[in-house]
C-alpha cells in the first residue's frame, strides 16, 4: 500500500514503517500508518511525518476515493501480522491464536527463519511454531 519512495521519506525522519492498515469508522475510510522507534514515537513526529507524506499521498493515493489520514505508534498490545515484527518482539509477551484453534501467552524467544520459538506461560515449557501457522498474534503488557 505504500510506494517505496514514501517508505524512504519516512526512514529518512528517523522512524521505521511498522505497518499500515484501512479500517471503517461511521463509513468513513481511515488509512493508518503505524510508525516506531526505538526512542518512542510523539505527537511531534507523527504530525512531522502526516505534513510530509499527506501531499504524497495526494499525487499517489493509497486507496480510491476520500480517506482520512492517521499516523500513530502501534502502541503497546500491538498486532503482530509480519514475520520481521516478531523478529523485533524478541523477549516481549504475546498472545497467539493458532491455527489449530490453540491459544498462548508466551514470551518469544527467537525467529529463525519462519521458525518462533516461544516460552509457554502456562506450560513453563519453550516450544517452537511455524509463523505459518499463526492466525493472530498480539504483544501484551502485564502490570
Amino acid at each position: 500500500m505504500i510506494s517505496p519512495e514514501i517508505k524512504q521519506v519516512i526512514e529518512d525522519r528517523g522512524v521505521k514503517l511498522y505497518d499500515t492498515e484501512v479500517v471503517t469508522d461511521n463509513s468513513r475510510k481511515i488509512f493508518r500508518i503505524y510508525i516506531t522507534s526505538d526512542k518512542g514515537i510523539s505527537l511531534d513526529k507523527c504530525s512531522e511525518i502526516t505534513k510530509i507524506i499527506s501531499p504524497l499521498l495526494d499525487i499517489d493515493p493509497p486507496l480510491q476515493g476520500e480517506y482520512t489520514l492517521e499516523i500513530s505508534s502501534p502502541g503497546i498490545d500491538r498486532k503482530l501480522t509480519k514475520l520481521e515484527h516478531f523478529k523485533n518482539s524478541i523477549n516481549e509477551l504475546v498472545k497467539i491464536k493458532l491455527n489449530s484453534d490453540e491459544k498462548l501467552k508466551c514470551k518469544i524467544i527467537k525467529v529463525a527463519g519462519k521458525n518462533i520459538t516461544l516460552f509457554d506461560k502456562k506450560s513453563k515449557e519453550e516450544r517452537e511454531v511455524l509463523f505459518d501457522d499463526i492466525i493472530k498474534a498480539k504483544t501484551y503488557f502485564e502490570w
